[in-house]
């Protein structure tokens, strides 16, 4: 049985510091492997705070659990997904086609909006296993490092999961302040598209020239193909967005009222929609499709997709690793010291709910810790209740806004990132930590001038 634990504020806010400056050390300074530096760190913040060894080893156990169970399956699948479009030539087609339509200036754009828009349905990390290959086609097509085009697709991705109903994140804060839910998504888009447009294409053009990352070698060693004998455009696009469209009827099911006729598909269509089963169907009709159909035999098939799991190891551990500190952080109690002590503060409601959403995430991690605990101390404000609603629905988007900006060591979508991506800690620092800053304070900062109207 775990042991009570009641933090100490002081010793626990030093302990944090503390092993977050033993993380940055081991990194930097004594290359220890991420993952190592990852699990001293975690364990000396738990030491130094005085949790119970046995709060300190369960928590591991389940950060690790709860983390790898949420992204698993996903990357192994995506792994293989990405291999079959890859190797059918079928990403290289969709690079083509966006070159030529969009043109290399505006396929950023087109990847920004093509993110938002995703995400909006499907969870971030589903979102970027399915639609990275492209960027990395784009890149390798265009000879250009690969932050032109993933900066933008993580941005729009970035939005649409923190600003814009249905996705989770708002729809709980706006439960919790009792806003209307179509003012949330009509402010939702109006904040995203000037966070989409500052952290995506206008952001992702300066980390392209200031950082010359190549296409990771599973895409850069792929053959090329002659485009007369590549997969058609629309058939690639229909296979990609059989995940996307089956998770979207999902969420969009739980939008209509009951009656017999939802409530006799929906749990067919929420089996179906679950990401790891869309994914799933979406890989058996690529090696359908793509595979066999497009010449390849199965055991070519097999070959390719097992070799494409080789790299998801390091990736999973690594990830998982950033989940652990998240959790080490979460259960010592450190998100609630933080929160509450803002909460204090004099400030204007709305800045006080961007901090709060702020400080917390800081700390844990954790997008979605750091909105609920943020609404939930700002719901218990008694000068919330006569708020207008618009006013309201700004609060939403600052606590989504603080609750997105500054991912760093202890969130596990910086690790997912830095590995798919193929960077190091400091170049992840300063093109996906600052693109999360950028999304957060930018779709705060719109919400912050409409209040002023509202």
């Amino acid at each position: 049985m775990t042991e009570a634990f009641t933090p100490e504020p002081t010793r626990l806010v030093l302990a944090a510091l503390c092993g977050l400056v033993i993380l940055l050390v081991l990194i930097i300074k004594v290359k220890f492997q991420a993952l190592i530096a990852i699990l001293i760190s975690a364990l000396a913040i738990g030491l130094l705070a005085g949790m119970p060894m046995s709060l300190i080893t369960s928590t591991v156990s389940k950060g690790m659990g709860e983390t790898l169970k949420g992204i698993a399956l996903l990357v192994g699948l995506g792994s293989m997904f990405g291999a079959i479009l890859e190797i059918s030539g079928g990403a290289e087609r969709v690079a083509i086609t966006m070159m030529k339509r969009f043109g290399e200036k505006r396929a950023p754009w087109a990847l920004g909006i093509t993110g938002m828009v995703v995400s909006i349905p499907v969870f971030f990390d589903a979102g970027l296993i399915i639609l990275i290959p492209l960027a990395f086609s784009i890149a390798k097509r265009a000879k250009k490092s690969i932050l032109y085009f993933v900066i933008p697709l993580l941005g729009g991705l970035a939005v649409g999961h923190a600003f814009i109903p249905p996705t989770p994140g708002p729809i709980l804060v706006a439960n919790i302040l009792g806003v209307d839910l179509g003012i949330v998504i009509g402010l939702g888009l109006f904040c995203g598209i000037f966070a989409m447009i500052a952290a995506g294409p206008i952001f992702g053009s300066i980390c392209g020239k200031k950082f010359n990352v190549p296409v990771p070698a599973q895409y850069l060693d792929a053959k090329e193909f002659e485009e007369d004998k590549l997969p058609s455009f629309a058939s690639v696009v229909l296979i990609i967005m059989v995940p996307l469209f089956l998770i979207l009827i999902n969420s969009a099911l739980n939008l209509f009222p009951e009656n017999a006729v939802v409530a006799a598909i929906q749990p067919f269509f929420q089996f179906l929609g679950e990401p790891f089963v869309a994914l799933l169907l979406a890989t058996l009709t690529a090696w359908f499709v793509l595979g066999t159909r497009h010449g390849y035999s199965r055991e070519e098939l097999e070959k390719v997709m097992t070799k494409s799991l080789e790299p998801t190891g390091l990736i999973l551990l690594v990830t998982a690793g950033g989940g652990v500190l998240r959790y080490m952080l979460q259960d010592s109690g450190l998100g609630n010291i933080i929160g509450n002590a803002v909460a204090a503060t004099p400030l204007p409601l709305i800045v006080v709910a961007f901090v709060i959403a702020l400080a917390v995430r800081v700390s844990v991690g954790s997008a979605t810790v750091a909105m609920t605990m943020a609404a939930g101390i700002v719901a218990a404000m008694p000068a919330v209740a006569g708020l207008t609603p618009l006013y309201k629905a700004c609060m939403v988007m600052a606590i989504a806004g603080g609750s997105t900006a500054f991912s760093h060591f202890n969130d596990s979508g910086f690790w997912l990132v830095k590995s798919l991506c193929n960077l190091d800690e400091k170049t992840t620092f300063q093109t996906w930590t600052m693109m999360e800053t950028i999304v957060g304070t930018t779709g705060f900062l719109v919400a912050l001038i409409v209040s002023m109207f509202a």
